[in-house]
């Protein structure tokens, strides 16, 4: 089959910032300008990332100028800030705040200069709208720690921020849920069970809220592609923000651009196993391993998770 031929060309990623991008469906190379080119007509391009990896962040500064060379009435939607702090986004756009105050005043994430700056720069500097797609993170803290019974107890005005049907869900997705969570936590007794199924509802709220803004920003500029990002678990397979997106609104084309690791003792792609991933796929290098010592690895996640003492809830027991 000529996917096998094509993708055995292909070699390994020789540095953190290359990627090998590729079609999924006959496995031949791509450039980003011809991706570009594919992808002109796609209302929607979603590019998945591992958070914090270079090349994920690079490849996707350069998927979104080869998208608006083509399509230059282009919307960025980003799960990296939340609905809440869109004023904030707004008015670094419009150059009301310096860099630092926008960062301060958007809860940015750590990684922002180093990750996502390219891609509020390149739409500010071509005056394209930016939206702040997640659900705001007290909310999904707190429908994670107490329940999906918490948005109850929301404001008329907050409530109104969110998405209708707020849990909606499909059963791979949760599937997929379940397997991560397994082979993180092992079996879970019925205090487990309960924290985790509250988890995946906090995960469907941020997935729906996802889908729900940038159906929104379709409305709001009529004609123009939307391109979003996000940690390739709210894509890959079309699940998660994509699978949500189309039960929405089934008529919107969607096109998933994935990631996947080629392992380091690897001499071939890893494209078979992928395939399903995403329309398209890029090959990155592993990440290094962060903790060897598992002690220390424990110690840090506690501490990463650790509550502070005014973080509570409504409901909250401790």
């Amino acid at each position: 089959m000529t996917h096998s031929s094509e993708s055995h060309t292909l070699a390994r990623p020789q540095t953190l910032y290359e990627t090998r991008l590729i079609d999924a469906a006959d496995g031949t190379r791509l450039s980003v300008d011809l991706l570009g080119q594919r992808l002109a007509l796609a209302d929607v391009v979603v590019i998945g990332e591992y958070h914090g990896h270079q090349a994920a962040h690079l490849l996707q500064s350069q998927i979104q100028a080869a998208l608006y060379r083509r399509q230059p009435r282009q919307v960025l939607s980003m799960e990296q800030f939340n609905l809440d702090n869109q004023p904030a986004v707004n008015a670094y756009l419009s150059g009301k705040t310096g860099e630092t105050e926008f960062i301060e005043d958007s809860n940015a994430w750590d990684n922002y200069r180093a990750s996502y700056r390219p891609l509020i720069e390149f739409a500010r500097q071509q005056n394209l709208p930016v939206v702040a797609a997640n659900a705001p993170a007290a909310i999904v803290r707190c429908v994670g720690r107490t329940g999906p019974g918490y948005l109850d107890k929301l404001s008329a005005s907050e409530r109104a921020q969110l998405p209708d049907n707020p849990f909606m869900d499909t059963p791979a997705y949760r599937k997929k849920f379940d397997a991560a969570i397994a082979g993180s936590h092992g079996a879970a007794d019925e205090a487990m069970g309960k924290r985790i199924n509250n988890t995946y509802k906090a995960q469907l709220l941020r997935d729906n809220t996802m889908a729900s803004r940038i159906l929104a920003a379709l409305d709001a500029h009529p004609g123009a592609q939307i391109v979003h990002t996000t940690g390739t678990f709210h894509s890959e397979e079309h699940l998660g923000t994509v699978a949500l997106l189309k039960q929405r609104a089934p008529d919107v084309s969607v096109a998933v651009i994935s990631p996947v690791i080629w392992p380091a003792n690897a001499e071939k792609p890893p494209l078979h196993e992928n395939r399903n991933k995403g329309d398209f796929l890029y090959f990155i290098q592993p990440l290094p391993e962060e903790f060897l010592d598992e002690d220390r690895e424990h110690k840090a996640m506690s501490a990463r998770f650790r509550r502070p003492p005014e973080d509570n809830c409504p409901g909250d027991s401790r």
